[in-house]
């Protein structure tokens, strides 16, 4: 597998793509689960199948999914997630740029805030996996540099253990990865 190199999200019009709510929801269920139809997609989020569609190839015309050729047959379209490593602008001067990705940053924090409450209360039935599972909570004193360079080399970690759904070994789940590092405010060194 070729490396993923981050794409930071500075495209305007990309961003507001990414920031409708149904997509993000679309998007996570695709990288999730692998490919799927309009159809089914529309049936899972009861949306209309025409909007469910327009808003796939949205997704598509920003280079957030594609079509699963694999898959595809005559006017049947699977659509999955392509495996990037999204970034999104920091203190962007452009206000319709801040306001997107602040939008997205808040329902990347959401999701993952429901998925961890969703474990968290449900623990047991997740039977060798919350076995497996960590939560660890640490704090260390850094430069700015070294703040970058640390979030790099988690990136890093993370694309070395990154695969489809279709690529995973049997037995294997989603697994979702929380990752905050950030100044704590009002302390300095």
């Amino acid at each position: 597998m070729p490396e993923m190199q981050p794409r930071l999200l500075t495209d305007v019009d990309a961003l507001k793509a990414l920031a409708h709510p149904l997509r993000q929801q679309m998007l996570s269920r695709l990288q999730r689960h692998g490919s799927a139809t309009s159809a089914e997609l529309a049936e899972i989020y009861r949306a209309d199948r025409g909007a469910t569609s327009y808003h796939l190839r949205q997704l598509a015309r920003y280079g957030f999914i594609e079509e699963d050729r694999e898959r595809s047959a005559g006017r049947r379209k699977y659509w999955k997630a392509v495996a990037q490593d999204l970034r999104l602008p920091r203190g962007s001067a452009d206000p319709e740029i801040a306001a997107a990705a602040e939008e997205i940053g808040k329902q990347w924090f959401e999701r993952s805030q429901s998925d961890l409450i969703g474990y968290l209360t449900d623990r047991d039935a997740h039977g060798e996996f919350a076995a497996a599972a960590m939560h660890s909570f640490g704090s260390t004193v850094l430069s700015a540099e070294e703040l970058a360079r640390f979030g790099e080399e988690y990136m890093a970690l993370l694309k070395r253990w990154n695969r489809a759904p279709a690529e995973a070994a049997e037995g294997s789940r989603h697994i979702t990865v929380l990752f905050h590092a950030f100044p704590t405010s009002g302390e300095q060194a």
